[in-house]
């Protein structure tokens, strides 16, 4: 039974009621005493005309005598449940049966509260207020549901529409700030020049990472994007890579070590190689923002149970058991620094769990501050 307060929330005069009774002197005082209490009254006196009411005005709550001479109230209650548009429209039977069969007999008719002949009227104004809270409540939920789902649908949309227009224009500048660092020796341009494009070179490729991610979190999100499952193995796309970050990795004189394994080298995988792409080169760019300088990221497959798992290893910062709580909630906006102050969003990490999940596998975290941590994402072998 809702409280006072919340009653008094509820503007009246926004709900319609529909009176049925074959006896006029019933429908009379009904009125009476719902018009008073400020809800706007339609009537009809049989079931016949309340099934016509009902279709045509779509009453909030209907109150329903049950012996009618056409269609008893139980009929006309069952006619309303076949019809979609009406079925959810709250019942209360009017009614002098009171036995247990009779209210069995109605509830599965689909009432939602019975009143007994003759009523009482704050009973009866209790239970009206009673229904008609909830129907405000469904009201106010569906109107907040729409307002989310437009919300959602806005901010995919400027996400998507974010990262497409600025990820072709990011890629050209990372194109020339590499080709630059390439053709360009140290000593031809000095150290300070030197350092300042490395660093826009670096920045440039984070950028151009978080648009790479956001544009395919986004997509993934709203269901915009397919697993293409297929067979390749291990080399074949850890190596490829691995050779795209040999050189951001040299810039902190990090070594990257593809620590193969005569058994595992050659794994054939099942899933999508795009995806599993994606994972490792998030998984390498963090090993290569917390690594040290001077020092080696592991990367090597182990199998276990038909799975791969892929493992990056580093020995850097490492991450505490409470913040690792954290890196796969996304309502959980996590920021760690990297060792040279490289800034983290934390979307990679949702995003390699996403896709990992999608292919059937998952992602995990050993990690230990001061030591290192180690990153391994599962993918299903191919089956024989």
């Amino acid at each position: 039974m809702p409280n006072e307060d919340y009653i008094m929330e509820i503007n009246r005069s926004d709900y319609t009621i529909l009176i049925v009774d074959d006896v006029m002197s019933n429908v009379l005082l009904l009125k009476v005493l719902l018009s008073n209490e400020k809800f706007n009254i339609i009537t009809a006196n049989c079931g016949r005309v309340a099934l016509e009411e009902t279709k045509a005005k779509k009453p909030d709550l209907l109150l329903l005598d049950v012996m009618m001479p056409d269609l008893s109230g139980f009929e006309v209650a069952q006619e309303l449940k076949k019809d979609p548009e009406l079925r959810d429209i709250p019942i209360i039977f009017l009614t002098a049966l009171n036995t247990t069969q009779d209210i069995v007999k109605g509830f599965q008719c689909g009432a939602n509260d019975f009143i007994s002949k003759p009523f009482n009227k704050e009973e009866l104004i209790i239970r009206v207020m009673h229904q008609i809270s909830l129907v405000a409540a469904k009201r106010i939920i569906v109107e907040k549901t729409k307002e989310l789902e437009r919300t959602i649908s806005g901010r995919d949309k400027l996400y998507s529409v974010i990262a497409h227009d600025l990820r072709s224009p990011m890629s050209s500048i990372k194109m020339v700030l590499n080709l630059l660092l390439v053709s360009l020796p140290k000593d031809m341009v000095g150290e300070d020049t030197y350092q300042l494009l490395s660093m826009a070179n670096m920045q440039t490729e984070e950028v151009f990472s978080l648009l790479d991610n956001l544009l395919k979190w986004t997509k993934s999100q709203i269901g915009r994007i397919n697993v293409v499952h297929q067979n390749f193995s291990t080399n074949e796309f850890i190596l490829s890579v691995i050779d795209i970050f040999n050189m951001v990795a040299q810039m902190k004189n990090i070594k990257i070590d593809y620590v193969k394994d005569d058994s595992t080298a050659n794994l054939e995988i099942y899933a999508d190689i795009d995806m599993a792409k994606t994972v490792l080169r998030n998984l390498l760019s963090n090993a290569i923002k917390f690594s040290n300088e001077n020092s080696t990221i592991k990367v090597f497959v182990t199998q276990k149970e038909g799975m791969a798992y892929v493992n990056i290893q580093d020995s850097g910062c490492g991450i505490s058991e409470e913040d690792q709580a954290k890196l796969f909630h996304s309502d959980t906006h996590f920021t760690k620094y990297g060792t040279a102050n490289e800034e983290g969003s934390g979307l990679g990490l949702l995003l390699c769990k996403d896709f990992a999940m999608k292919n059937g596998g998952d992602l995990f975290v050993q990690s230990e501050v001061g030591v290192g941590s180690t990153f391994s994402f599962s993918l299903p072998l191919k089956k024989d």
